[in-house]
């Protein structure tokens, strides 16, 4: 199988060794995202829901790269610097991203670098 990477200048540089998405056979795998403005490079927002907003269009910039949308997302996993703080804020703004049925998703607490959210995406192009 091979694989090939995906970038988008509608979603933040990556600041490591990573690449934004890759495509490997039919699905698509992206980075975790924060909430970069990919214009300023700056962090967009002091709350879970902004920054909520901003990682989800980050996100999709990425899918639609490969032609995919929110639809396609079989699978999330998402880190929350404070998940009993800002787990309701967060679910508010993703749930009105999404249709049913949703993604299978996974949401811990971590300690992240100075943003509230981290999110990744499986996406399936059938």
């Amino acid at each position: 199988m091979s694989k090939r990477e995906l970038r988008s200048p509608d979603a933040p540089e990556p600041l490591g060794t990573y690449s934004q998405g890759l495509v490997a056979g039919d699905f698509v795998y992206t980075s975790g995202m924060g909430p970069i403005d990919p214009k300023t490079g700056e962090v967009v927002g002091t709350d879970v829901a902004t920054q909520t907003r901003q990682v989800l269009a980050n996100l999709t910039a990425i899918l639609g790269e490969h032609g995919l949308g929110l639809d396609d997302v079989v699978k999330s996993t998402v880190h929350l610097q404070d998940l009993h703080r800002d787990f309701a804020a967060y679910d508010e703004v993703y749930r009105a991203h999404f249709n049913q049925p949703y993604p299978v998703r996974t949401t811990v607490g971590s300690d992240l670098m100075n943003i509230l959210v981290e999110i990744d995406f499986v996406a399936y192009k059938n």
